[in-house]
Formats: C-alpha cells, structure tokens, sequence
C-alpha cells in the first residue's frame, strides 16, 4: 500500500482538547505525566516505579494462555506463535521489562476497524523503543475489558455495509457469557466473507473461536492471538481473583474514602474551566460488584454498602471482609479501571482514541493520590484504507488526500471553481465596490458625521448580497458538471460510511480476505505511532 499522512486537526474529526494535547499546549501539562516523544520516554524510564507482582503475573498469564487453549487443535502457525507469546510472557517476570497498552470492549469479530489500530499502534511502538532503549524490552498488550456489562455495545458489527447482530439477551460481565448462541451471528458474518481469498482461513479463526470455547473473553483472546500472536501480542484478562488481590487495598481505602470522587470531581472542574468537554463523571463509590450474571453498582446507603437491585448489602466490616476473601467480585469502573491497570502491569504508556485520551487527563490526580506511575498517553493511529478503485477516481478529480476530508459541498464547490472555464469569484469586482464605499463614507461623513454608521450598514447587506450571488454563480456551474461532480459522492459515501469514518464502523473482515496477514503487516509498516498523523492507506 501507499500511505499519505495529514495532521488530526485538518481531518475536522478529532476534539480540541486532542490537538491542544498533541500541540503541547502549556495549559494542559498538569494533567499528564511525559510528554509522547522518545524524550519522554528515556525520562519515564529513568524514575519508573513499578507495584507489579511480576512473578505473580506471569504465572496468571502462563496460565490462562495455556490452559484455555487446549480445546483446540493448533496449527504450525499458532504453535510457533504460542512459543513467542511463552517468551514474551516469560520476559514480564524481568525487571527490565515494559509493556505498552491498550484495551478494549470483547467486540464480536473484533468490531470496527480501530480496534485493530489500536493494537498494531502498541505493537508498532514496542519496536521503535526497543530500538531507542535496547537494553530493555518492551512487550504489547492488549487488555481485555472482560468485567464490562454493556452487551448493546459489543454484540454486532459492520462488515461490507451489512450489520451482523448477536441476538441474545445477556447479563452481568461480558467476558464471561458463554457465545454458543452465536451460530447465526457466524454464519451471516462467514457469508459476507464470501469464498476468495482468504475468506477460508479467516472463517477458521471465527469459527474456532466462537464455538470451541465457554467465554466469551477466551474466544476473544483466540482470535485477537489468531491475528497478532505472532507480533508478541499479549493478552491480558483481569477478571481474576490474584490480580484482583493485588488491587484490594486500594479497591477498600477507595470504596470507604471515597477518594476517586473527590480528586476526579475536582479535576473536572478545572477542565471544565479550560473549555475541556468531560468524557467521564466519578460516582462516590466507582466499584461494581460482580458475579456470574451480575454486575450491578455499589452504592452507600444507610450506613450499609449495598449493591442495586439486589438484597445484598455489608457494613464497613463485612465489605473489608468480602474485599479480602473475594476481591474478584469487585469491579472497577471507567474512572478506576486505569488505576487497576497500572497497578498489575509494568505499564509505561496506554494507546487509545481520542475520548481515551481526554478521560485519561482526568485522572492523574487520583494516581497521584495512591502513589501510582501514570503512563504516557499515546492517541492510537488512524487510518483510512482506500481501495484501488475509489483511488483511481480520487485520481481522476485530482483530489489530495487533505481534500476528501473536506464535506461532500466543499470538495464539489473547490472543484468547479478549480476547473471552470469561468471567474466564479466576485473578490475583484467586490474590492472595486469597496473602493467607492470608501469615497462615499467619506462623502457622507463631511455632510453629516452621523451618517457613517449608515453608509457601513449599507455596504454590509451588499456584501452578504455579493456572497449569495458568488453562491449561486458556483451552484450554476456545478449543474454544469453534474455527471463529474457525483463521482465526489461515490468517493465520499464509499470510504465514509454513513458521513464517519471508516475505521470507527467498518470491520476488518473484507480486508484481511483480500490481504490476508499482509494487512497487519502493512499496518505496522506505515503506522508511527509518535508522529500523530492520520494515515490514508492506498492500494
């Protein structure tokens, strides 16, 4: 592929607060630790404090790895991925070992397409610190956000303009819902994939993964360790009692204390001040509890701690009692989630999008509070992936990629005004006309020094007056190259479906059947993860 790349605040797609971020606007630096370049890094390095049971945590992972897997029947490519991963495992046990992370919801088939960005950014970012730092190691992950509850958001995806839905009625952590109804979600989605290319190979992995394991976050991990297990991906599910466990004493102090809401809510104001939009609101208590079918908010009441819609509830004893012999039923939320992270892994940077990033600068202060490295925040890239057909009609309109991020009308009124055959601006007839007003205000001035004002109203309706007129000069002309100018919205429907982008609706299916590994591979050859750009891929 050809890749081209242009800044985040040309595309019209991503927050202020991600550019003013990216741009190292001074008032923001409060809310982060380093910055995101090599710089930042070799200081992170310098000082970076680890809690992490390393020991502990690569015996968790050995484990889940290598016991859930034994349903299947591994092929030479899996086994010689699970020997990497083994070793990448193994290398976390080091005290010169780091990991780079990024996390996501269990989306069925992987979801929309940024799903795998976030990823290849983690992994592409590993080999560029290796280079920087070789002394040390460094090791990507991706953590599985197997304790959320919202099913609506994982249970379907786009593929090839078609929705592929999970109809099921599920409850409590997704992670642990057992995907044996998804047979006609596997069908619909094998029957897009159609038989060429690597269509086959591609229904292997799906269908593997969705029918030979009991959890959903075991399928997920097959899948995601299908396509990236042999870049050294590891994969993580914390919906476990001993990194649960290492988490328990900040798990009660946060619940009793309520300090998350405290530093948060009051980071938030400042934000708030800054013109900041809040991704996320603390609660006074930001722990779910959990069980099999159940996730449901904890919440202090009555001088009891009780979980909604249920009839169970503790007093201060009896939930520290509940948090020593069973940490695993409490549920960290999207405020105190990162801080769990951190606490388990020997985490130096988190990858996510742009609403990640914004949230993230809202918790520092809590990090802060519990003594807890905050990582450096990474905005995972983008990219737009062009087919060879949408290229060549790029083409043919001499569209630069800047250019197709612009609006349908944008694009078509450049356009016409670029290839008309006539002047359809007014600016040299408009500065004529200024001219004269010029002389009549003087005019009107030495009659009467009242009449200025007037003289200024009226010049103003005449310029609203000439737009409108330049408008509909470009609207005529644009009747006049209609059969051109709807080659613009082919362009534009076919590479941002329903007016989004690309990668946050489509999934990666179609493009993996035509490319195969390659498609992960060319990825990670044009991502960069630390220029921050955004990157259009074209055949």
């Amino acid at each position: 592929m050809d890749a081209a790349c242009i800044d985040y605040k040309d595309t019209g797609y991503f927050s202020q607060t991600v550019i003013d971020y990216l741009d190292d606007v001074p008032e923001l630096r409060s809310f982060y630790s380093h910055r995101p370049t090599m710089q930042g890094f070799a200081e992170k390095l310098g000082h970076k404090k680890v809690v992490a049971d390393r020991a502990m945590l690569v015996n968790v992972l050995q484990e889940q790895y290598f016991k859930k897997h034994e349903s299947t029947s591994p092929t030479k490519i899996e086994l010689d991925a699970a020997e990497y991963i083994r070793q990448q495992i193994n290398l976390l046990g080091n005290d010169h070992t780091y990991t780079v992370t990024t996390g996501h919801q269990l989306n069925i088939f992987t979801g929309p397409l940024y799903f795998i960005y976030k990823i290849v950014t983690a992994i592409k970012l590993c080999r560029q610190l290796k280079d920087s730092f070789p002394d040390k190691n460094f090791v990507p992950v991706y953590w599985m956000a197997s304790e959320d509850h919202d099913f609506a958001e994982i249970n379907y995806t786009n593929i090839g303009g078609k929705k592929v839905h999970w109809w099921y009625e599920a409850s409590g952590a997704t992670g642990r819902i057992n995907p044996d109804t998804m047979r006609q979600a596997l069908n619909q989605y094998k029957g897009v994939l159609g038989i060429d290319g690597h269509a086959d190979e591609l229904g292997e992995m799906v269908e593997t993964a969705y029918t030979k394991f009991d959890k959903l976050a075991d399928a997920t991990r097959y899948l995601v360790n299908a396509l990236f297990g042999q870049y050294g991906l590891v994969i993580i599910d914390a919906d476990d009692h001993r990194l649960k466990e290492e988490f328990a004493p900040i798990i009660e102090q946060d619940i009793i204390e309520q300090n998350s809401f405290k530093n948060i809510s009051a980071v938030n104001e400042q934000l708030t001040k800054l013109g900041v939009h809040i991704q996320v609101n603390p609660r006074e208590i930001n722990f779910f509890y959990l069980k099999d079918e159940l996730r449901e908010r904890l919440i202090f009441e009555n001088d009891r701690y009780s979980v909604m819609n249920t009839d169970i509830s503790f007093t201060e004893d009896e939930l520290k009692q509940e948090i020593k012999t069973a940490p695993e039923r409490f549920s960290p939320n999207v405020v105190m989630r990162p801080l769990y992270q951190e606490c388990i892994l020997p985490n130096i940077a988190y990858i996510g999008g742009g609403a990640e990033v914004v949230y993230w600068l809202e918790l520092k202060s809590n990090f802060d509070h519990y003594g807890i490295d905050f990582p450096i925040l990474i905005l995972r890239n983008s990219g737009l992936v062009i087919k060879k057909e949408t290229a060549a009609k790029i083409n043919s309109m001499e569209l630069s990629p800047a250019d197709i991020f612009k609006s349908t009308d944008e694009i078509k009124s450049s356009w016409v005004q670029k290839h008309s055959s006539h002047d359809l601006t007014l600016n040299e007839e408009w500065r004529e006309i200024e001219s004269a007003f010029e002389k009549i205000k003087l005019r009107a001035h030495k009659i009467d020094s009242t009449l200025g004002p007037s003289a200024s109203a009226v010049q103003a309706r005449l310029k609203h007056a000439m737009d409108n007129l330049q408008k509909k000069l470009v609207k005529a002309e644009k009747r006049n190259y209609h059969t051109r100018l709807e080659q613009i919205e082919h362009i534009k429907e076919d590479i941002f479906p329903k007016n989004s982008l690309q990668e946050r609706s489509e999934n990666f299916g179609l493009a993996y059947v035509k490319w195969g590994q390659l498609f992960i591979d060319e990825l990670i050859r044009n991502f960069e993860p630390l220029d921050f750009k955004f990157t259009v891929l074209t055949e």
